[in-house]
C-alpha cells in the first residue's frame, strides 16, 4: 500500500510520479490545443519532439534518483500526451483527488489506476462532477491550501480556465480545518504572455520561508498583495511577465533547500543559489512550449 503524505510543496519529498512523453502523439491540430502557448508553436513549427522531451524528462529523473525519490510512471498510451501528471490528480494530507478535467484527457486518469489501486480506496476522491480543478490550481500550504480559480461569467468560453469555485468550496468542505483561500487568475485564451493557466504559473512557495510571484497574474490586486504579505516582502522573488511565460515560478521542490529548475532561469536560478538554495538545473524548454514545466510535470505522492 501506498501511505499518502502531502502537506506542503517543500517537505522532503520521497514518492513521486513523472509524467511520460514517450508515444506524445503527433503534432496537435491549433483546435485541438489546450492553451495559446501550444498555438504558438504549433503555428510557428517549432512545437516540441518527443526526442526531446523525452531527453528531458529523463534528466528529472536522474534528479529523483540521486536524491532517492521512487518514482511512479504512468503506463504508456498510445499517442496521447501524458506529460502533465499534476493536472490529473493531487494529493492533500492522505487523499489522492481526482481532477475533473478536460474530457479529451480521461485517458490519462487510467494510466496512473496502478498507482491509485495501491491506495486505500476510502483515500480516494472523486468531486462532483460540476467541481471541475487541476493539481496545476491547488497547493496544500500547511494549514492553508491555496487555490487558483477564475469566476468570470465567460469560464465557460475560456479553455485556459481550469478551476472553478464550486472546486474551491468542495475542497474547503473535505479538509475543514485548513484554510482554503482562492485566487482570481488572469485567463486569455490567444495571448499566453496575458494567461496565467494554472496558480503555479504565476506563484509558487519554495523551500525557507520563500516564494517567487508574478504579480500580472492576478486579477485581484490585494489577492497578490495578501500573498507578498504573507510570506514577507523580502522573502519574494518578483518575476517579469517574460519570465512567466518562460514558467519561471514553476520550478519543483525535493527539499526544504533543493529545488530542480530549468537551467536557462539565470537570474532565478543565481537568486536560489544567494538564498541558499541546492539548485538543480535540467534542459527544460521544449516541454515549456506546452504551458507546463517542472511542477506541472510531477504530482507528489508522499513527502517527510
Amino acid at each position: 500500500m501506498i501511505k499518502l503524505n502531502i502537506k506542503n510543496e517543500t517537505s522532503r519529498l520521497r514518492a513521486v510520479i513523472l509524467g511520460t512523453a514517450k508515444s506524445n502523439g503527433p503534432i496537435p491540430a491549433v483546435e485541438d490545443c489546450y492553451d495559446p502557448k501550444s498555438v504558438e508553436h504549433v503555428l510557428s513549427g517549432t512545437y516540441p519532439k518527443e526526442a526531446d522531451m523525452i531527453t528531458e524528462m529523463d534528466a528529472v529523473l536522474e534528479v529523483f534518483k540521486k536524491y532517492d525519490v521512487k518514482v511512479y510512471r504512468p503506463e504508456v498510451i498510445e499517442n496521447c500526451n501524458q506529460i502533465f501528471s499534476r493536472d490529473i490528480a493531487f494529493v492533500i494530507e492522505d487523499k489522492i483527488i481526482r481532477a475533473n478535467i478536460l474530457p479529451d484527457r480521461e485517458e490519462e486518469v487510467e494510466a496512473i489506476q496502478y498507482i491509485c489501486d495501491q491506495i486505500d480506496v476510502n483515500n480516494r476522491i472523486i468531486l462532483p462532477e460540476d467541481c471541475h480543478v487541476e493539481g496545476g490550481d491547488v497547493m496544500p500550504w500547511n494549514d492553508y491550501i491555496f487555490i487558483g480559480t477564475y469566476s468570470g461569467e465567460d469560464y465557460p468560453d475560456l479553455i485556459t480556465a481550469r478551476t472553478n469555485m464550486d472546486a474551491v468550496i468542495a475542497i474547503q468542505e473535505l479538509f475543514p480545518e485548513k484554510t482554503v483561500k482562492s485566487f482570481e487568475l488572469r485567463k486569455s485564451n490567444t495571448n499566453a504572455k496575458e494567461n496565467a493557466l494554472h496558480l503555479d504559473c504565476c506563484f509558487q512557495p519554495i523551500g525557507k520561508g520563500k516564494a517567487i510571484i508574478h504579480k500580472n497574474g492576478f486579477l485581484v490586486q490585494k489577492e497578490y498583495q495578501w500573498l507578498v504579505d504573507f510570506f514577507g516582502k523580502d522573502n519574494v522573488f518578483e518575476i517579469t511577465k517574460d519570465e512567466m511565460y518562460q514558467m519561471n515560478s514553476n520550478v519543483f521542490s525535493i527539499s526544504e533547500d533543493v529545488i530542480i529548475s530549468e537551467k536557462n532561469f539565470t537570474r532565478l536560478n543565481t537568486w536560489l543559489r544567494s538564498e541558499g538554495f541546492t539548485v538543480e538545473e535540467v534542459p527544460y524548454a521544449e516541454i515549456s512550449k506546452q504551458e507546463g514545466l517542472l511542477r506541472c510535470t510531477t504530482m507528489p505522492l508522499i513527502r517527510d
